[in-house]
């Protein structure tokens, strides 16, 4: 992994790239709710979209302009999914793409589009009609935190993030802006991250990049265990940096690959501290399985326990829980060879309680904002991670209120 160096400035650290955000009347209350981030020069661009069967018209519209291979512009909408629309749906997200378009003079083909929110709502097409252009004339190289507000939906905080690496003797920078807090669960979550560089990279070197560095980032946290309709993660990359072009597989491209999955796994942690009504973070990690699956579905079904996330909640160090989920997990387990520690504390060994254990210095560990559950199976070489955060009531009250 290339020495890095974290950057102010989110996306638009980036050279050649702006952005903004501003209120466009989606949301009640003069909220930020639509966002633009633009490439001075066309970019190499990829994507990853929710798995979710339902998928949002935004995300239709988007797949169709990435055949292209390239985009310049991507406009997003917050307080409003765009979801279970029909054909209209899709009209009004292609029309948001051709607004910013001909406001840019740029092919309506270069435009991404993403929509964040409620679900089975219209757009309000004629707030965001007169909207688009006041946000393509706000464009600015300082604008990231102005366009990861306009993304916010329940998000206490906005979310970005920058770097900067050496790659093939030339520094090269990555930024990016993401949203998200609740409905957030692995194979992708209710969050957009849009992420860019300057790389000089093939336009399939960078889909590689980007499926390889979301697989080790938003699709390893879970906050409620919920899918969305709308998840999107989108990659600009417009080559200023000048570098000789990294392909697949050739000099840079693993380099590459690790300074985006750095990225990306700095800001899915974002999401996962911003989690609904979360009051700390959570690492499960699971070692010591018979395969990586294994011990990615261990882990998950950890993080995944709405019994485990209440007792992190309560700061109560009821270790049977997590014993009980790895079992109903579907990985090999044998309970004799089991061991469990909340931090530096171990609390399990052989399947038991250890002896002398002290439930004093359990519950100390689970009071940190930053708690770790390692779990040894004892059964093979293989290991994963998942992050995820505590169940409050602050969650039920914000999920029983948000249309």
């Amino acid at each position: 992994m290339p020495e890095v160096e974290w950057l102010e400035g989110g996306v638009t650290a980036v050279p050649g790239i702006l952005a903004a955000g501003i209120h466009g009347g989606i949301k009640a209350g003069g909220k930020p709710d639509l966002a633009l981030v633009y490439s001075s020069v066309p970019a190499a661009a990829a994507a990853v979209f929710t798995t979710n069967r339902i998928q949002g018209a935004p995300i239709k519209v988007s797949r169709e302009h990435l055949k292209g291979g390239a985009a310049q512009a991507i406009v997003a909408s917050s307080g409003n999914a765009n979801v279970a629309t029909g054909e209209q749906g899709v009209e009004d997200a292609l029309e948001m793409a051709q607004l910013v378009a001909a406001a840019l003079r740029i092919p309506v083909g270069r435009v991404l589009v993403a929509s964040t929110g409620i679900i089975g709502q219209p757009l309000p097409m004629e707030k965001i009609r007169a909207a688009l252009p006041k946000l393509v004339k706000a464009l600015s190289p300082q604008g990231s935190r102005h366009a990861a507000e306009g993304i916010m939906t329940t998000d206490p905080h906005p979310k970005e993030a920058a770097l900067r690496v050496e790659i093939g003797g030339r520094p090269i920078t990555l930024g990016g802006i993401a949203k998200g807090a609740g409905m957030v669960h692995p194979r992708m979550a209710t969050m957009l991250c849009f992420l860019a560089t300057d790389l000089a990279i093939a336009q399939d070197a960078l889909q590689a990049a980007l499926r390889r560095a979301v697989a080790g980032s938003f699709n390893r946290i879970s906050v409620d265990g919920d899918r969305s309709t709308s998840d999107t993660v989108f990659a600009l990359a417009n080559g200023l940096a000048e570098n000789r072009p990294v392909r697949r597989g050739g000099r840079g491209f693993r380099a590459f690959q690790q300074a985006l999955e750095t990225l990306a796994q700095r800001l899915a942690l974002m999401l996962v501290r911003d989690g609904e009504g979360a009051t700390r973070i959570v690492e499960v990690q699971v070692r010591g399985a018979r395969s990586r699956r294994d011990a990615e579905v261990a882990a998950r079904a950890i993080a995944n326990s709405l019994l485990v996330k209440t007792a992190l909640a309560g700061e109560d160090p009821n270790w049977g829980r997590v014993i009980a989920a790895l079992g109903a997990s579907g990985a090999a387990v044998e309970e004799d060879r089991v061991a469990l520690w909340f931090g530096d504390e171990q609390v399990v060994a052989g399947g038991r309680l250890r002896e002398g254990a002290l439930r004093e210095r359990m519950k100390a560990e689970l009071a940190k904002k930053e708690v770790l559950i390692q779990v040894d199976l004892g059964l093979g070489h293989a290991r994963d991670r998942i992050w995820t955060c505590d169940l409050t009531e602050e969650y039920v009250k914000i999920n029983t209120r948000y249309s």
